[in-house]
């Protein structure tokens, strides 16, 4: 009987941390020149699809220590979204990247990144990357279709409620059981 207890304690204490994250796996890359610096971007799933979750990830030839940088989105209408600091991915922490992020529209997009380190700055494009339009039926078929349950919901619950109020209106009491 001890020995069994002991098992499951063992079982249970390895398989929490062994769980905790999905590895990043990235699918495919492409090369940038940013300045004296080479940085090879990889993301997670390819070819790039509109409002579809995928993790990138940035890694200058050398590592990231004793380097920072930024990195620039401009969306394929050429307005730039901010500048963001590239930070380390949360999952594969020794290299910089985004988790779980998607790109809002299709078309063309261009990451602009500045990279700061022992050799100076520089600054390098990845251009026309293609994002290809949303999977599936388009955001508000979805959200119509979705929210169909809650409109049945909504009809029962008024229906049983004129139901009642008309019973209790006539002097009937409901039946219980």
């Amino acid at each position: 009987m001890l020995a069994l207890a002991a098992v499951a304690g063992l079982l249970f204490a390895t398989a929490a941390p062994a769980n905790a994250y999905e590895p990043v796996n990235i699918v495919h890359t492409e090369r940038v020149q940013a300045g004296p610096y080479g940085l090879t971007v990889g993301f997670s799933t390819w070819p790039l699809k509109a409002m579809q979750s995928l993790d990138f990830t940035f890694i200058p030839d050398g590592g990231i220590e004793g380097k920072s940088g930024t990195l620039t989105m401009i969306n394929p209408e050429g307005g730039q979204n901010r500048k963001q600091p590239l930070v380390r991915h949360p999952r594969k922490r020794d290299v910089w990247g985004l988790d779980v992020r998607s790109m809002p529209r299709p078309g063309e997009w261009t990451f602009r990144f500045t990279v700061n380190g022992p050799a100076g700055s520089g600054t390098g494009e990845l251009k026309a990357l293609p994002v290809l339009e949303q999977p599936g039926p388009p955001m508000g078929v979805s959200w119509a279709i979705s929210t169909l349950p809650l409109i049945g919901l909504v009809v029962l619950v008024v229906v049983a409620w004129r139901r009642t109020r008309s019973r209790l209106r006539g002097g009937e009491l409901p039946a219980i059981g």
